[in-house]
């Protein structure tokens, strides 16, 4: 890649060099930071068919953008009478609190011309007022790692992670000194960075195909078996259909026991030994456990439900939501996972009165049906089979997510070499 002609020091803090010609601001004398949305309740926000009902930009619209999508904005109350801040085409906006230091401190523009918006109140807009500068191209500077890394010192708090407002106004930035080159090199990392993102898309849908994938597999080997060739019979089951002919059709009921967790458990300590289910199906440590041997654990309610599902040969305890399936008779506890995992929704979801499902009972397990091959073998050879294949595709997966997390820093250190003159494009 190219380089400047000639480089100086800089005051931005990591940040060792600049081009010559840039020109050194703090953020504070080239525009004014304002506030979003005060002084609302609940009740005002996403009230349909209220006449005072006004746009603002939800905090997801920032965290998850560059530039604000005019597609993804919500509804609040505002009344003639009142005083809000309302944002206008050019505007960066700065999440300034958050749960995580991955979204606090990030920025997002505005540009479009939009009527009447306004501004969550985790927010904070900022205005520029000086006309040399491209609002587009400070925006990507901000995302320049040593920008981030900027901001983010002294960003502090428990539950939420804030950003100081003198942060965001004494921070120092770099620019091309005049708007046109501004905005030629934040042209091109539009169309650089639109090519990036198009590819890791490309490899996420990839991912969601691998997945489906399979599915697919464990679906076939665990309900049909591994033999193209096979005779099938009706299993009697509405969702399932044909199943290989000398398999047999069973209550789940008689094929293990099934209880729940004996105690609304707590967190423990993390340096123990032994696994630790907990509601939302999450993996911690104990130094205490409540069974000893193979079993099947999935979630009763919450987000785990039919989504989530373990087997588990070992010691363990578990929560008074979390169902177990053990002491299995006549079924081996590893293809009962397999055909469980992938099947069990199926049953729930016809049984339920409401679409999703967000809470199981005892009796949607007891009276699950289950096809499995008679002999142990035969359940044995399913069951390596669908291991192998999960293996191969997860390597396959592996693969695709190194290559995501490689495309991202690429992006990453893109935009950092360009907007701080490392890098010179036009």
């Amino acid at each position: 890649m190219e380089k400047y002609d000639k480089y100086i020091k800089t005051n931005v803090e990591f940040l060792d060099e600049i081009p010559e010609n840039w020109i050194e601001k703090r953020m504070r004398f080239v525009g004014y930071l304002y506030g979003g949305l005060s002084g609302k309740s609940a009740d005002d926000f996403n009230k349909a068919g209220d006449e005072n009902n006004k746009y603002f930009i939800p905090f997801t619209n920032i965290a998850n953008n560059l530039v604000i999508d005019p597609n993804n904005l919500q509804t609040v109350i505002i009344k003639k009478d009142e005083k809000q801040n309302k944002v206008q085409n050019g505007d960066l906006f700065f999440l300034m609190s958050s749960e995580n230091y991955d979204d606090v401190g990030k920025s997002a523009v505005l540009c479009n011309e939009l009527p009447e918006i306004y501004l969550n109140s985790f927010c904070k807009g900022f205005r520029i007022t000086q006309d040399y500068i491209d609002s587009k191209f400070l925006n990507y500077q901000l995302h320049s790692k040593q920008h981030r890394h900027n901001l983010l010192i002294g960003a502090n708090g428990f539950t939420r992670i804030n950003l100081k407002i003198d942060k965001v106004k004494d921070l120092f930035i770099a620019l091309p000194p005049t708007p046109e080159e501004q905005t030629a090199i934040a042209n091109y990392l539009d169309r650089k960075t639109a090519q990036i993102d198009e590819l890791i898309a490309d490899k996420k849908r990839l991912l969601e195909l691998y997945e489906e994938e399979k599915t697919a597999i464990i679906n076939q080997a665990a309900t049909k078996g591994i033999n193209p060739d096979v005779k099938l019979k009706d299993s009697g089951i509405e969702w399932l259909g044909e199943i290989p002919e000398h398999w047999e059709v069973k209550k789940l009921r008689y094929l293990c026991k099934i209880t729940t967790g004996g105690k609304d458990t707590e967190n423990r300590e993390d340096d123990g030994e032994f696994p630790f289910f907990v509601r939302s199906q999450t993996v911690e440590k104990i130094s205490t456990y409540s069974y000893d041997g193979e079993a099947i654990l999935t979630a009763g309610d919450g987000v785990g439900v039919c989504k989530v599902w373990h087997h588990i040969i070992g010691k363990f305890d578990f929560h008074q939501r979390v169902y177990m399936m053990y002491d299995f008779d006549g079924i081996s506890g590893s293809y009962l996972f397999h055909y469980m995992k992938e099947n069990f929704i199926h049953d729930v979801l016809k049984k339920s009165a409401k679409s999703t499902v967000d809470s199981l009972r005892r009796p949607m397990f007891l009276e699950f049906s289950v096809t499995f091959p008679k002999r142990e073998a035969e359940q044995k050879e399913i069951v390596k089979y669908i291991e192998n294949e999960i293996a191969r595709i997860d390597t396959k997966v592996e693969k695709t997510k190194k290559l995501i997390d490689l495309l991202t820093e690429y992006r990453t250190a893109l935009i950092s070499e360009v907007v701080t003159g490392k890098i010179k494009v036009i």
